[in-house]
């Protein structure tokens, strides 16, 4: 008779090594982010964490990659923040960045959380960004417990939970 075996997530940090890369275009919106992710890693115990600074979103595939072939990391960060303008510029950089997170992640083997809200306006992207007991949520805090959440499934699975 087979057996069922059930793999659940952990929020705990404890010996996670986490690499945050954050866009610095739209520069105040993701340090809001980064100020999220920053805190809900510290929470969660997780001691290990350096933030890797690059000029835009289309940067952070490029950056993601060279991190976690580092092996530095047991997860990485994505964070960056596009507000639609009146190019499409906006369309190019959003499937950049979405696409090119997405091939790191599934070709270097570490998880990566995604957190680059790709939003119509400034305002839309501030509820995005908001701070704890505001009205929304910190998007930047959700993508630390998804990164500490991938680690500790991931450990599981390799037989090291």
């Amino acid at each position: 008779k087979a057996m069922m075996q059930t793999l659940e997530t952990r929020r705990d940090g404890r010996g996670v090594r986490v690499g945050v890369i954050v866009a610095r275009f739209n520069h105040l919106l993701s340090l809001r982010l980064l100020e999220g992710c920053l805190a809900r890693l510290a929470e969660l115990g997780c001691d290990g964490v350096d933030v890797l600074w690059v000029p835009g979103a289309f940067e952070i595939p490029s950056t993601a990659q060279r991190a976690a072939r580092s092996g530095r990391y047991d997860a990485l960060v994505a964070i960056g923040v596009v507000v639609r303008g009146d190019t499409p510029h906006f369309e190019y950089v959003c499937q950049g960045v979405t696409d090119g997170v997405g091939r790191v992640a599934l070709s270097e083997g570490v998880p990566i959380a995604f957190c680059v809200p790709t939003t119509e306006t400034v305002e839309q992207a501030l509820v995005r960004a908001g701070k704890p007991g505001e009205a929304g949520c910190n998007k930047g805090a959700e993508a630390a417990e998804v990164a500490v959440e991938l680690v500790s499934l991931a450990r599981a699975l390799d037989g090291r939970s």
